[in-house]
């Protein structure tokens, strides 16, 4: 049986400058590294994020989870068989949150003692995360670009936070990374000399973050982009908007326009046959699972027919019991997987079975504040979800995500989902 060897926790930087913790753990194949990232725009229910507090780094530091995991966590499972990391750790911090230790050292330790297991098993990653999650049939995800930024992801007037481009009519991933790139060129150009230089700044998941007001204008733009480059057929849309964020006091604030649910309802529905608009992420306030069940119905009539995807992020917060609840009241039909708002990789895999079992979808998601770790990659191959987001094809922290993916298509000839 191999065996941990000894485990190490160290303070990083991630994409924004802000620490977070990375995690080595050595067996006998040798040492396997993970890092966890961090989100800007939260859930209130994901799991605790622990913080230093003080002055250093502004209270962001993260020494307190490094010691939880360099002493609470290392003396549990040195000695111990890599792949029941997770069963050890859900007994040392057994709350919901991982307020005793910390989502972050909790998750960092889970995801590098995953891929120890998978180092000493001699597999790939995600062929050791397939047997996990017993997939039937792996396969390469559409990616979900996210390129133009808006809400708290950008220093922008755009309420609504992710516009995102998903190349559905690709034939392999390599192609669908070719139309990302080059309608994100494309684009890049017409915001250039519409907008002038100031307009091609990035925002913090590699989006552009032009200074526009009109929630519909970034959407014209893309579109203009795209039928530049002549790609209206392989495409489609998604919007993330975290409307958590424009709601004030039962109301939303979209433009500076006060809506009530029902008016925003209608809003989303007007773009969905103006734009082809195939997935809305957070569309109302994160308690809100009427009007989330409201929105779902409207789109999607047809029974087990899922027309637009209506995606749960601050909603779910990858909560087993959220989700029981958005399934019971049909709130939502894709889950938006994020492991640290959950804090271990079993317990995300738990979430994604429960949704893949009702017939929804799911999307894996890295986080705005973003490492180099490609972990995620090789967990949306693994379970064969069929989709991912990972920000616009810019930036290191993004990119790594989708090289690995290009890397696992080279390597294993696996089909690209075209979800």
């Amino acid at each position: 049986m191999s065996k941990i060897l000894g485990i190490t926790a160290r303070e990083i930087l991630d994409s924004r400058g802000i620490p977070t913790i990375e995690t080595s753990v050595k067996t006998n194949s040798g040492t396997s590294v993970s890092s966890v990232p961090s989100g800007r725009s939260k859930g209130i229910y994901e799991a605790l994020e622990l913080r230093d507090g003080g002055k250093r780094y502004n209270g962001q530091g993260v020494l307190k989870a490094i010691k939880n995991v360099n002493s609470t966590i290392a003396k549990k499972l040195i000695g111990k068989n890599p792949e029941i990391a997770d069963e050890i750790l859900l007994s040392i911090d057994d709350t919901p949150n991982k307020i005793k230790l910390g989502a972050n050292a909790v998750l960092s330790a889970s995801m590098a003692c995953c891929r120890a297991a998978a180092l000493e098993n001699k597999v790939p990653l995600c062929r050791h995360i397939a047997s996990l999650f017993d997939t039937k049939k792996m396969n390469l995800p559409t990616p979900s670009f996210n390129i133009i930024n808006g809400g708290k992801h950008a220093g922008n007037k755009l309420d609504i936070q992710e516009y995102m481009l998903m190349p559905t009519g690709a034939k392999t991933f390599s192609e669908a990374m070719q139309i990302g790139a080059e309608i994100y060129s494309e684009l890049k150009e017409l915001l250039r000399k519409n907008y002038g230089k100031s307009a091609v700044n990035i925002g913090d998941e590699g989006g552009f973050a032009p200074q526009l007001e009109c929630y519909e204008a970034p959407l014209d733009l893309i579109m203009d982009a795209v039928q530049n480059k002549g790609y209206y057929k392989k495409i489609k849309l998604a919007i993330d908007a975290a409307a958590t964020s424009f709601y004030r006091n039962g109301k939303y604030y979209l433009e500076g326009t006060e809506l009530d649910s029902n008016e925003l309802i209608d809003k989303y529905a007007e773009m969905t046959k103006a734009y082809p608009l195939t997935s809305i992420e957070d569309p109302f306030y994160e308690n809100d699972f009427d009007c989330f069940a409201k929105l779902n119905k409207k789109l999607n009539k047809k029974t087990n027919n899922i027309q637009t995807q209506i995606v749960g992020d601050d909603l779910l917060c990858t909560n087993p019991l959220r989700l029981q609840k958005a399934i019971i009241l049909d709130s939502c039909n894709c889950l938006l997987l994020k492991m640290n708002q959950i804090g271990t990789v079993t317990e995300a895999l738990d979430a994604a079975r429960i949704a893949m079992k009702q017939g929804w979808k799911v999307m894996v998601s890295h986080r705005s504040g973003e490492t180099n770790d490609d972990f995620i990659a090789d967990l949306a191959v693994g379970i064969g979800c069929g989709q991912i987001k990972a920000g616009a094809p810019c930036r290191g922290e993004r990119l790594a995500k989708y090289n690995r993916i290009l890397k696992i298509e080279e390597e294993t000839k696996l089909k690209y989902s075209n979800n």
